[in-house]
């Protein structure tokens, strides 16, 4: 049984090293966006080049995360969370020194690798490294600063592209990376990897204690997902690549799903889908978040682009959504809990939406407080009200064993939505490549962008009132219900699964 104690002097360095891992990648996710005008101005970047500096990160991350927290389980979660810290940081210096576009894109995919193995094994270090008398409060501690980290990402990002550069959002990884890996490799327990077997991690999902890594269904789902944004991001220009690639991306996936169903140990057990409501409820996930990844890439670009703010203004004028997320998440769990996910999970979407109808106002000229507060203040209370009882309903609709792979499941596919939208949106939208250099098209642009987040919005609070219900009774609920972060939702699955060890 774990016995480190929060108060003590490794409690502490555990979650100092947790918080710090996990917060390279929420910054990375939360400031990028901020500097994706600078970026293109300085390498020369065309819009499909900002497109893949966002989506190349993406698609490793969301193609690999299940894959990373197996290998955790199995190798030992400290060792792949150091690996991934220090390949997280390798490939932020390759972002920070590329020359060009073609290299930060690379490099971006790299992190991505790096991503997927040190996400899931931040709250999984917490969770086998704490006495389980204090690892509600670790949790909800890791969740706090990370939340924090969310706020001041687009803060920090701005200032960084505005005064030293854009390269600095990557290169700030570096110091971070060489402080965590020396207190994680000295003060950090090992576990998983056999040091601590318990039925209930044998029995978690698709990677049981010692079956085969599903190597093949990684592949399968990341190929997938590349080719299938390849295909979206490129399709304006025409031509047999971008038709083979929607191809051989749709194949990809239908192997994907070939390769799950006949594998004794695979990474998505196609039925865990059984469950009616984990089905509908991640429907709602793609819903929502591939609304809200449309929206984040874009509104940093509006903002930049067409009411002329600068990279810090615009980073900061977005706080909003996230100080309301870290003030009120924690109290719509608890509502959610004692009404139930269908209201929360059906009013949500519908406030986001509303939300994203009001930034149809955000144009030149534009005041903050009349026009783009609002529109974030109603944007921000919708986020408030749904993502909490998501991650909740998320638990709740599978077995208690089960609770890790379904809460990695979601936010692989939140993810991946985002990652989606980033692609399709401009296509949809007829942005050309030129689009963010000529203010007067990505304005117009923009409006019919936030028509379609909207619409997908509306999609998922259809699916929550039409299927959600109320989880029985003895459900077991996470120990964590607060939320800072708006890229994707955190991991929560860990704290269930372990507290049952």
């Amino acid at each position: 049984m774990p016995d480190v104690r929060l108060a003590s002097p490794q409690g502490k360095w555990v979650l100092l090293t947790t918080v710090l891992g996990s917060s390279m990648a929420m910054l990375d996710s939360t400031v990028v966006n901020v500097a994706l005008p600078r970026i293109g101005r300085d390498l020369d970047a065309n819009l499909s080049a900002l497109q893949w500096t966002v989506n190349a990160y993406m698609v490793t991350l969301a193609g690999l995360i299940l894959l990373g927290g197996a290998l955790g389980d199995r190798l030992g979660r400290r060792k792949v969370f150091v690996v991934g810290v220090v390949w997280f940081a390798v490939a932020s210096l390759l972002c920070g020194i590329a020359p060009n576009a073609g290299v930060l894109i690379a490099a971006r995919a790299l992190q991505g690798v790096g991503g997927a193995l040190l996400t899931p094994g931040s709250l999984a270090l917490i969770q086998a490294s704490f006495h389980p008398d204090d690892r509600g409060r670790a949790v909800g501690l890791w969740s706090g600063f990370g939340g924090i980290g969310a706020a001041v990402g687009p803060f920090v990002g701005g200032w960084l592209v505005d005064g030293p550069g854009w390269r600095w959002v990557f290169l700030l990884n570096v110091p971070v990376a060489l402080v965590c890996v020396p207190v994680a490799l000295r003060h950090v327990p090992e576990s998983g990897g056999g040091t601590a077997p318990r039925s209930s991690e044998a029995e978690s999902g698709g990677q049981r204690a010692h079956g085969r890594f599903d190597v093949l269904g990684a592949v399968l789902g990341a190929l997938a997902l590349a080719l299938v944004t390849y295909a979206l991001i490129e399709a304006g220009g025409g031509g047999a690549v971008v038709a083979v690639s929607a191809v051989a991306g749709l194949a990809a996936a239908v192997a994907f799903v070939v390769v799950e169903r006949r594998r004794p140990d695979p990474m998505m057990p196609p039925d865990i889908f059984a469950s009616r409501q984990f089905t509908a409820v991640n429907l709602v996930t793609l819903c929502v978040y591939a609304a809200l990844g449309g929206f984040f890439f874009l509104s940093a670009l509006q903002l930049q682009v067409v009411v002329g703010y600068s990279a810090l203004a615009a980073g900061t004028a977005l706080l909003p959504t996230t100080v309301l997320m870290l003030l009120l998440s924690a109290r719509s769990g608890e509502l959610a809990g004692r009404i139930g996910p269908r209201i929360p999970l059906t009013v949500g979407p519908l406030l986001c939406a509303a939300g994203m109808l009001l930034m149809l106002r955000v144009g030149p000229g534009a005041s903050y407080a009349a026009d783009v507060l609002p529109a974030l203040l109603v944007l921000g209370l919708g986020m408030v009200t749904l993502v909490a009882p998501l991650t909740a309903t998320v638990l709740g609709s599978v077995s208690v064993v089960r609770a890790g792979l379904a809460s990695g499941i979601n936010n692989a596919a939140a993810r991946a939505a985002g990652l989606m939208a980033v692609a399709a949106l401009p296509l949809l939208t007829g942005m050309g490549e030129e689009a963010y250099r000529e203010p007067a098209a990505f304005d117009t642009a923009f409006d019919k962008a936030m028509g379609w987040c909207a619409g997908a919005l509306v999609v998922g609070a259809l699916i929550a009132a039409a299927v959600v219900r109320r989880p029985p009774p003895d459900c077991k609920r996470p120990e964590c219900l607060r939320h800072g972060g708006v890229a994707a939702p955190p991991l929560e699955g860990e704290p269930v699964r372990k507290r049952l060890g």
